[in-house]
Protein backbone atom coordinates (compact mmCIF):
# COMPACT_ATOMS: atom_id res chain seq x y z
CA UNK A 1 0.00 0.00 0.00
CA UNK A 2 1.27 3.42 -0.90
CA UNK A 3 1.51 5.42 2.32
CA UNK A 4 2.87 8.57 0.78
CA UNK A 5 0.83 11.69 1.39
CA UNK A 6 -0.83 13.38 -1.58
CA UNK A 7 1.04 16.38 -2.87
CA UNK A 8 -0.78 19.58 -1.99
CA UNK A 9 -1.59 21.66 -5.04
CA UNK A 10 -0.79 25.36 -4.92
CA UNK A 11 -1.88 28.05 -7.37
CA UNK A 12 0.86 28.48 -9.92
CA UNK A 13 3.03 31.49 -9.09
CA UNK A 14 2.97 34.67 -11.16
CA UNK A 15 5.95 36.72 -12.11
CA UNK A 16 5.90 40.35 -11.02
CA UNK A 17 3.14 42.14 -12.88
CA UNK A 18 1.56 39.03 -14.40
CA UNK A 19 -1.18 38.74 -11.78
CA UNK A 20 -2.53 42.23 -12.42
CA UNK A 21 -2.61 41.69 -16.18
CA UNK A 22 -4.21 38.28 -15.75
CA UNK A 23 -6.97 39.65 -13.54
CA UNK A 24 -7.75 42.47 -15.96
CA UNK A 25 -7.71 40.09 -18.93
CA UNK A 26 -10.00 37.66 -17.12
CA UNK A 27 -12.41 40.45 -16.18
CA UNK A 28 -12.48 41.60 -19.80
CA UNK A 29 -13.16 38.06 -20.99
CA UNK A 30 -16.01 37.69 -18.48
CA UNK A 31 -17.45 41.02 -19.57
CA UNK A 32 -17.47 39.94 -23.21
CA UNK A 33 -18.83 36.47 -22.52
CA UNK A 34 -21.52 37.41 -20.00
CA UNK A 35 -22.28 40.91 -21.33
CA UNK A 36 -22.39 42.09 -17.73
CA UNK A 37 -20.06 43.02 -14.90
CA UNK A 38 -22.07 41.68 -11.99
CA UNK A 39 -19.41 39.11 -11.16
CA UNK A 40 -17.71 39.11 -7.75
CA UNK A 41 -13.97 39.31 -7.18
CA UNK A 42 -14.19 35.80 -5.75
CA UNK A 43 -15.64 34.54 -9.04
CA UNK A 44 -13.01 36.48 -10.98
CA UNK A 45 -10.25 34.87 -8.90
CA UNK A 46 -11.73 31.42 -9.48
CA UNK A 47 -11.82 31.90 -13.25
CA UNK A 48 -8.31 33.31 -13.22
CA UNK A 49 -7.07 30.29 -11.26
CA UNK A 50 -5.76 32.27 -8.30
CA UNK A 51 -6.62 32.51 -4.61
CA UNK A 52 -9.67 34.46 -3.47
CA UNK A 53 -7.41 37.04 -1.85
CA UNK A 54 -5.21 37.55 -4.91
CA UNK A 55 -7.22 40.38 -6.54
CA UNK A 56 -6.76 42.53 -3.45
CA UNK A 57 -3.01 42.58 -4.00
CA UNK A 58 -3.60 44.99 -6.89
CA UNK A 59 -7.13 46.37 -6.52
CA UNK A 60 -8.75 47.92 -3.48
CA UNK A 61 -12.17 46.78 -4.66
CA UNK A 62 -14.09 45.65 -7.71
CA UNK A 63 -14.76 49.20 -8.90
CA UNK A 64 -11.05 49.88 -9.17
CA UNK A 65 -10.66 46.79 -11.33
CA UNK A 66 -13.62 47.80 -13.51
CA UNK A 67 -12.11 51.26 -13.96
CA UNK A 68 -9.00 49.63 -15.43
CA UNK A 69 -11.15 47.52 -17.75
CA UNK A 70 -13.09 50.61 -18.83
CA UNK A 71 -9.84 52.49 -19.48
CA UNK A 72 -8.73 49.66 -21.76
CA UNK A 73 -11.99 50.08 -23.63
CA UNK A 74 -11.22 53.74 -24.22
CA UNK A 75 -7.76 52.83 -25.51
CA UNK A 76 -9.29 50.36 -27.98
CA UNK A 77 -11.90 52.91 -29.06
CA UNK A 78 -9.23 55.56 -29.58
CA UNK A 79 -7.21 53.18 -31.73
CA UNK A 80 -10.28 52.45 -33.86
CA UNK A 81 -11.07 56.15 -34.22
CA UNK A 82 -7.49 57.03 -35.16
CA UNK A 83 -7.34 54.27 -37.76
CA UNK A 84 -10.58 55.56 -39.28
CA UNK A 85 -9.36 59.14 -39.59
CA UNK A 86 -6.00 58.07 -41.01
CA UNK A 87 -7.80 56.62 -44.03
CA UNK A 88 -8.66 60.19 -45.07
CA UNK A 89 -5.43 62.14 -44.47
CA UNK A 90 -6.38 65.10 -46.68
CA UNK A 91 -10.12 65.37 -46.03
CA UNK A 92 -11.08 66.69 -42.56
CA UNK A 93 -14.81 66.34 -43.26
CA UNK A 94 -14.40 62.70 -44.24
CA UNK A 95 -12.26 62.20 -41.13
CA UNK A 96 -15.06 63.51 -38.93
CA UNK A 97 -17.59 61.21 -40.57
CA UNK A 98 -15.25 58.21 -40.35
CA UNK A 99 -14.54 58.93 -36.70
CA UNK A 100 -18.26 58.87 -35.94
CA UNK A 101 -18.70 55.60 -37.79
CA UNK A 102 -15.82 54.04 -35.86
CA UNK A 103 -17.33 55.20 -32.57
CA UNK A 104 -20.71 53.62 -33.30
CA UNK A 105 -19.14 50.44 -34.69
CA UNK A 106 -17.13 49.97 -31.49
CA UNK A 107 -20.28 50.32 -29.39
CA UNK A 108 -22.19 47.79 -31.49
CA UNK A 109 -19.30 45.32 -31.41
CA UNK A 110 -18.68 45.77 -27.65
CA UNK A 111 -21.99 46.78 -26.05
CA UNK A 112 -21.25 45.76 -22.46
CA UNK A 113 -17.78 47.29 -22.54
CA UNK A 114 -19.21 50.48 -24.03
CA UNK A 115 -21.84 50.71 -21.29
CA UNK A 116 -19.19 50.23 -18.62
CA UNK A 117 -16.99 52.93 -20.16
CA UNK A 118 -19.71 55.57 -20.24
CA UNK A 119 -22.20 54.38 -17.63
CA UNK A 120 -22.91 56.18 -14.35
CA UNK A 121 -21.42 53.48 -12.13
CA UNK A 122 -17.86 54.69 -12.76
CA UNK A 123 -18.32 58.02 -14.51
CA UNK A 124 -19.41 59.79 -11.32
CA UNK A 125 -16.65 58.30 -9.15
CA UNK A 126 -13.62 60.63 -8.80
CA UNK A 127 -11.39 57.89 -7.40
CA UNK A 128 -10.30 56.54 -10.79
CA UNK A 129 -7.87 58.96 -12.48
CA UNK A 130 -6.75 56.30 -14.97
CA UNK A 131 -10.27 56.05 -16.33
CA UNK A 132 -10.76 59.81 -16.33
CA UNK A 133 -7.53 60.30 -18.28
CA UNK A 134 -8.60 57.67 -20.81
CA UNK A 135 -12.06 59.22 -21.21
CA UNK A 136 -10.51 62.66 -21.67
CA UNK A 137 -8.29 61.27 -24.43
CA UNK A 138 -11.34 59.92 -26.25
CA UNK A 139 -13.02 63.31 -26.01
CA UNK A 140 -9.84 65.03 -27.19
CA UNK A 141 -9.96 63.03 -30.43
CA UNK A 142 -13.46 64.37 -31.03
CA UNK A 143 -12.38 67.94 -30.39
CA UNK A 144 -9.33 67.62 -32.65
CA UNK A 145 -11.43 66.21 -35.50
CA UNK A 146 -13.86 69.11 -35.16
CA UNK A 147 -11.00 71.62 -35.14
CA UNK A 148 -9.59 70.17 -38.34
CA UNK A 149 -13.04 70.38 -39.93
CA UNK A 150 -13.44 73.95 -38.69
CA UNK A 151 -10.11 74.85 -40.27
CA UNK A 152 -11.53 73.48 -43.52
CA UNK A 153 -14.51 75.84 -43.19
CA UNK A 154 -17.11 73.44 -41.85
CA UNK A 155 -18.21 75.03 -38.58
CA UNK A 156 -17.66 78.72 -39.05
CA UNK A 157 -16.87 80.61 -35.86
CA UNK A 158 -18.63 78.29 -33.41
CA UNK A 159 -16.67 77.12 -30.36
CA UNK A 160 -15.01 73.82 -31.30
CA UNK A 161 -15.91 72.38 -27.89
CA UNK A 162 -19.61 73.03 -28.54
CA UNK A 163 -19.36 71.51 -32.00
CA UNK A 164 -17.49 68.51 -30.60
CA UNK A 165 -20.24 68.04 -28.03
CA UNK A 166 -22.84 68.20 -30.81
CA UNK A 167 -20.96 65.58 -32.84
CA UNK A 168 -20.43 63.39 -29.79
CA UNK A 169 -24.10 63.66 -28.81
CA UNK A 170 -25.08 62.51 -32.29
CA UNK A 171 -22.89 59.40 -32.46
CA UNK A 172 -23.27 58.48 -28.79
CA UNK A 173 -27.03 58.76 -29.02
CA UNK A 174 -27.09 56.58 -32.13
CA UNK A 175 -24.79 54.06 -30.47
CA UNK A 176 -27.09 53.78 -27.45
CA UNK A 177 -30.19 53.42 -29.65
CA UNK A 178 -28.51 50.57 -31.50
CA UNK A 179 -27.22 48.64 -28.50
CA UNK A 180 -30.56 49.12 -26.71
CA UNK A 181 -32.31 47.67 -29.78
CA UNK A 182 -34.32 50.84 -30.31
CA UNK A 183 -33.08 50.81 -33.89
CA UNK A 184 -32.63 47.38 -35.43
CA UNK A 185 -30.83 47.40 -38.75
CA UNK A 186 -29.16 44.26 -39.97
CA UNK A 187 -25.50 44.12 -38.89
CA UNK A 188 -24.37 44.94 -42.42
CA UNK A 189 -26.58 48.04 -42.36
CA UNK A 190 -25.09 49.58 -39.22
CA UNK A 191 -22.20 51.23 -41.04
CA UNK A 192 -24.48 52.48 -43.80
CA UNK A 193 -26.90 53.94 -41.26
CA UNK A 194 -24.11 55.62 -39.32
CA UNK A 195 -22.55 56.94 -42.52
CA UNK A 196 -25.87 58.45 -43.62
CA UNK A 197 -26.46 60.13 -40.26
CA UNK A 198 -22.95 61.51 -39.90
CA UNK A 199 -23.07 62.70 -43.51
CA UNK A 200 -26.32 64.56 -42.76
CA UNK A 201 -24.65 66.18 -39.73
CA UNK A 202 -21.62 67.27 -41.75
CA UNK A 203 -23.77 68.57 -44.60
CA UNK A 204 -25.96 70.48 -42.16
CA UNK A 205 -22.96 72.06 -40.47
CA UNK A 206 -21.48 72.88 -43.87
CA UNK A 207 -24.70 74.50 -45.09
CA UNK A 208 -24.95 76.62 -41.94
CA UNK A 209 -21.67 78.35 -42.78
CA UNK A 210 -22.70 79.35 -46.31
Amino acid sequence: MNSSKPVKQHPRPYHHGDLRRTLIATALKMLRQDQAWDFTLRELARRAGVSHAAPYRHFADKRELLAEVAALGHAALQEKMQEATQRHPDDPKAQLSALGQAYVAFAVENPAHFRLMFGPELATDPRHPVLQKAADATHALMIEAVRRSAAAGLFGTEDSRIQALAAWSLVHGLAMLLIDNRVRPMPADVNRLTAAITKAFVQGADAATR
